[in-house]
């Protein structure tokens, strides 16, 4: 593909909806690329087609290309040499389990990603109320309070929700459920602006309190040792997320249909 026919791919999906375009063609092609790999098609060692060759096979902008082949990369998937080009991973098969950032743009990622947290979660608080330590009710509580200190502030909201689940996480005494969330980060707790947006301040108020409030009927069977209440309290807390996250989904798709 030429360079003028690189830019009037670019102008073709340019305009209204050009970034979730860009994106939707990204995530083809990097599925279309994954399964290859996996497949074999493209075995461990191989050199993938130049990005032009890509782009122009694929009828896709080297951008599409570039974030497809990144994506990759980031999975572990592929390597790059300087001078050499891309290759598929000696270890492609043999990947670690990831969530990449660029991976949960947009709500269904989000709703996918909830119903992992669900189960993990569920169990997690039931294994925190039984095992947990003075200290972990400390470290735990301490998260809990700093929720409610930046509940105006729904970036620092979401990094103390985070912190507050990696404490629950502690107090399991298994070191594979911190490590778990330690790697989701802030991916695991969506901020509320993704499901409020611009509503105003009296609607942000009421989603910090209402998750406030779940998060604390956590920490009490936490404290109280008990661990039936405990998976209670987080699945219902879990479900209240995943539910409200659906509901904008769903209400998103009818205002979409009704606008065409």
């Amino acid at each position: 593909m030429t360079s003028r026919d690189d830019a009037q791919a670019a102008r073709a999906s340019s305009g209204d909806g050009e970034g979730a375009r860009t994106g939707s063609l990204t995530k083809d092609l990097f599925a279309k690329l994954e399964a290859q790999i996996l497949s074999g098609a493209l075995p461990a060692g191989a050199r993938l087609p130049s990005q032009k060759e890509i782009a122009l096979s694929e009828r896709v902008s080297r951008t599409v290309v570039r974030e497809a082949v990144a994506r990759l990369t980031a999975h572990g998937l592929t390597v790059s040499r300087q001078g050499a080009g891309v290759f598929v991973a000696e270890t492609a098969e043999y990947r670690a389990f990831q969530i990449t950032r660029d991976e949960i743009q947009e709500l269904a990622d989000v709703i996918k990603l909830l119903e992992i947290r669900m189960a993990v979660e569920t169990e997690m608080a039931g294994l925190a109320a039984a095992r947990r330590t003075t200290a972990d009710i400390g470290a735990i509580q301490d998260a809990l309070a700093e929720m409610a200190a930046v509940a105006a502030d729904p970036a620092a909201a979401a990094r103390a929700d985070a912190a507050f689940h990696l404490a629950i996480a502690r107090a399991t005494q298994n070191e594979y459920y911190p490590r778990f969330v330690e790697f989701l980060g802030l991916r695991l707790v969506p901020s509320r602006t993704l499901y409020l947006g611009d509503k105003p301040r009296e609607a942000h108020q009421s989603y910090a309190a209402k998750v406030l409030s779940e998060h604390e009927a956590i920490v009490d069977a936490i404290i109280r040792m008990d661990s039936v209440r405990a998976r209670d309290a987080a699945r219902r807390h879990m479900h209240e997320s995943l539910t409200r996250h659906s509901t904008l989904s769903a209400s998103l798709r009818t205002r979409k249909a009704d606008s065409v």
